[in-house]
């Protein structure tokens, strides 16, 4: 990945980013000036370009206009202790991805950064796929349910409404809907109603006049002009400013605007598709958001499950989010062992899937070795397995769910039958008393003997279940094929059926 660049003529402002960053894994290269900037802008390009917006000499709107010009997909992030709205609006006029005041808490420069990164990796991929759209992928039956929906909507303007948790992928699901739309040669406007300072808002999703306010030097095409006869997606919109919501509601229900300044009416051939984390009906109760907009809306509703909905995805996830890594890098791409990738599948990814996609860079960056295991993952992650793991150890046994079981210490206590067909200890207090026996015989390699019968007896139990047949005994278990060929083979099990 290329170096993010930081231009400012405060060397205090330089050295603080490039630390945070550096904690964040991400490379920099910074400028004193504009000018220096642009100069190496001729033979270089960073990933996202950090600008203050007033330094001596060129400025960071000159620097700005100059760097869309040669890079014109390339993040730029405009930072300013001027935070005043003529500069903001110059900035995003002038393309930027961002705008920062300062002084700004360092975590969500950081944040911003990352996102801006994002970003550019989706415009790289577009590029090197050919401008292919990308593909949702997922065969659990919640996301089935999803592209069922889909393709029931392919041929329909209907306004749509994407609920679920942040990371889930509800912009991939608009862009499907509208490439299977009849719209689909028109264009695909994208806005974070969240991301946009509110005094800005208006402006960008309706445009405005010259000279409607301090610094609209010319007239600005909104984002409902930008998707005529096409699709706009409007992001988060639970967080839109309660006003706002009623120049919306104005344009979903009779399809015309102003621009801000404006005194023409503007017809908007747009389809509206809408998505959120939050609880509109919930917003609605407590007076943050329009109900009548609420139903202007939610015409058709898609609810996106969460990765913890659908954990048969994450190795098919893994794989890809991989693959695109390396192939981002133009390097191998890394192997999870089947250990690592069924603890994957059993962390409570609270990103979703952006957290796993997160991750996946992180390994095809970080991780020492081709073959990934669990070892091989970022600590803190280890630490929220274990964390998990402790929590499904204190919970009431009939709380653990099937799936959770398999990859808890071993403390559930199913009971045992004594001789007289009443209930003895658990399989847990009979290993103790085994591995205590073991240990004051003197004998060797205690934990290797004992590993071996708890395999091979609990592989037994899984084959007798599936009636001799080893894949789906490995799928009962949670392990992968081949390592319960591996197993069968070690352990000389016998009566073993290929599915």
């Amino acid at each position: 990945m290329k170096p993010i660049w930081i231009v400012d003529d405060d060397e205090s402002i330089r050295w603080v980013l490039e630390k945070a960053l550096a904690r964040a894994n991400i490379a920099t290269k910074s400028f004193s000036s504009a000018r220096d900037a642009l100069a190496t802008l001729q033979h270089e390009t960073p990933q996202v370009l950090v600008s203050d917006i007033r330094m001596p000499g060129t400025s960071g709107l000159e620097l700005l206009q100059k760097a869309k010009v040669m890079h014109p997909d390339m993040p730029v992030i405009i930072m300013t202790a001027f935070s005043d709205l003529d500069s903001a609006v110059a900035a995003f006029q002038g393309g930027a991805f961002e705008y920062l005041a300062k002084p700004f808490d360092l975590d969500k420069a950081v944040e911003l950064i990352q996102r801006a990164l994002e970003e550019s990796d989706r415009e790289i991929v577009a590029e090197s796929s050919g401008g292919e759209a990308q593909e949702i992928l997922g065969q659990a039956p919640a996301m089935q349910d999803v592209f069922r929906a889909i393709g029931k909507l392919s041929q329909s303007n209907v306004t749509v409404l994407i609920t679920g948790e942040s990371g889930t992928g509800k912009e991939l699901v608009a862009r499907a809907l509208h490439r299977h739309s009849p719209r689909s040669s028109q264009p695909f406007i994208a806005l974070n109603t969240a991301a946009i300072p509110k005094d800005l808002l208006e402006s960008e999703l309706f445009g405005h006049e010259r000279g409607a306010f301090t610094g609209a030097q010319a007239t600005r095409r909104g984002r409902f002009e930008q998707a005529e006869g096409g699709t706009l997606f409007l992001d988060e919109i639970g967080d839109m400013p309660f006003d706002l919501q009623t120049r919306l509601l104005r344009v979903l229900s009779d399809g015309h605007f102003y621009r801000v300044g404006g005194h023409q009416p503007l017809k908007a051939n747009v389809r509206v598709i809408a998505a959120t984390h939050q609880n509109l009906e919930q917003r609605v109760k407590e007076g943050l958001f329009r109900e009548d907009l609420y139903h202007r809306l939610n015409v058709i509703r898609l609810r996106l499950p969460s990765l913890r909905e659908r954990r048969e995805d994450i190795p098919l996830l893994t794989q890809h989010f991989l693959q695109q890594s390396a192939k981002q890098l133009g390097v191998e791409a890394k192997r999870m062992t089947d250990a690592a990738m069924q603890f994957l599948s059993h962390l409570e990814l609270q990103g979703n899937v952006r957290q796993l996609e997160n991750l996946c860079n992180w390994i095809t960056v970080m991780a020492p070795g081709q073959t990934v295991d669990v070892k091989d993952l970022p600590p803190e992650l280890l630490q929220d397995g274990k964390n998990h793991v402790a929590s499904q150890d204190s919970a009431p046994t009939p709380a653990i769910k099937p799936e959770v079981i398999a990859q808890t210490k071993p403390v559930v206590t199913a009971p045992a039958m004594n001789g007289n067909g009443g209930e003895s200890v658990s399989w847990a207090a009979l290993l103790d008393t085994q591995a205590t026996q073991l240990l004051a015989e003197g004998k060797p390699e205690v934990m290797d003997v004992l590993s071996r019968q708890f395999e091979s007896t609990v592989i037994k139990a899984a084959l007798k279940h599936t009636h001799g047949r080893k894949n789906d005994a490995a799928v009962r278990l949670g392990i992968g094929r081949n390592t319960i060929t591996r197993k069968i083979q070690e352990l000389g099990i016998a009566g073993v059926k290929d599915d």
